[in-house]
């Protein structure tokens, strides 16, 4: 569990899962949550992490996403395919994307576009020209159900003899917040634990101090093969109560994962490196205190625009948000929310 300064994680609710989807037995846990039938018939221990060149700098910046390319079981019948592409894209915000089909799609058309340049550059015969099938699995975090189908029907208005046209395609979906805890851990995965611990990440301390205990009590007794897995999961829980959880709650709810481990030592410098580093991320934010005072002015006027009268306790809370990201959240929910209360609500009930 040796965590460096290099290895923190700055953009904790997007960067966080896709660092955990880097080992390939995350991913597998994944799948297996929500697609037990796919995970039996892939060989995962042979997982090769692809490029995400087909993506834009800027929106790489944007996107938290994993492609990997899996192996199908040696006795898989897999016709002329020996390998299985899977892109998770992993979406945070609360804010439902009616969008995300089409942008799936159209992230999957560029992997398609990259595997046909390739067969031109290596020359490739006719007979080997084939495009790998693509495991659609959206990830999404966000605290709000997700109420609308991955579909690109979503954002056209289709007569219903016309939409056999349309493209269409199966997405896996895993919405944390609105699965049954239960349906998490079924499977027992290590994933599934995390997973129940992210869903109480804004709950109140008893309830997410609950899921905390269940979680490292069963990871402490699973499998040592799950040895790394195990590691990573005891990292994340660290940085998720550092990024997540008050500063009265903290030594309480790390207190909790010190009862279930042997090597206190480890867990006092992962805590002690974390919270240096969200001193200097404070330090450097800091530096840029005029930019986040233009943000939270634009999301007042627009407030004032919408609504008129901003309350005053509600104006408060704006000015005291000096993260860039946050406040771009919520000047992006305070363009669609339909009333003050659903700002206070949604934002600042969700927000540690």
């Amino acid at each position: 569990m040796r965590e460096t300064q290099d290895t923190q994680i700055e953009h904790f609710p997007d960067r966080s899962l896709r660092r955990l989807l880097q080992d390939w037995e995350y991913v597998r846990g994944l799948v297996q949550i929500i697609a037990p039938d796919i995970e039996a018939f892939l060989d995962f221990s042979r997982i090769t992490y692809q490029k995400r060149s087909f993506i834009s700098k800027a929106l790489q910046e944007r996107e938290s996403d994993v492609l990997l390319s899996v192996p199908f079981q040696e006795d898989a019948d897999a016709t002329d395919t020996d390998a299985l592409l899977i892109y998770i894209l992993i979406e945070h915000q609360s804010t439902v994307d009616k969008t995300m089909g089409f942008r799936l799609l159209s992230y999957m058309v560029q992997i398609w576009e990259t595997q046909r340049r390739e067969w031109e550059t290596e020359k490739l015969p006719e007979n080997e020209r084939r495009l790998q099938p693509i495991l659609p699995i959206l990830l999404y975090t966000g605290d709000r159900p997700w109420t609308v189908p991955v579909s690109l029907t979503t954002i056209m208005d289709v007569p219903e003899i016309l939409e056999r046209f349309v493209p269409s395609f199966d997405t896996l979906f895993l919405g944390v917040k609105e699965t049954e805890a239960e349906a998490l851990t079924q499977s027992g995965h290590p994933l599934g634990w995390l997973l129940r611990v992210l869903q109480k990440e804004h709950s109140d301390e008893t309830e997410i101090s609950e899921a905390l205990t269940d979680a490292v009590s069963h990871l402490a007794s699973v499998d040592e093969n799950f040895a790394p897995q195990i590691a990573e999961a005891l990292r994340y829980f660290v940085q998720l109560i550092f990024h997540r959880r008050s500063l009265e709650e903290r030594d309480a709810l790390v207190d909790i994962i010190r009862q279930h481990i042997q090597d206190h030592k480890e867990l006092d410098t992962m805590a002690q490196t974390t919270a240096e580093f969200l001193r200097e991320q404070g330090k450097a934010e800091g530096k840029v205190e005029g930019k986040a005072e233009g943000k939270q002015d634009a999301v007042l006027k627009l407030l004032q625009l919408r609504f008129q009268n901003v309350p005053e306790v509600l104006s408060r809370k704006i000015s005291n948000i000096h993260n860039l990201s946050r406040l771009d959240i919520l000047l992006e929910q305070a363009m669609t929310a339909q009333s003050l209360d659903e700002i206070d609500t949604h934002f600042f009930s969700n927000s540690s």
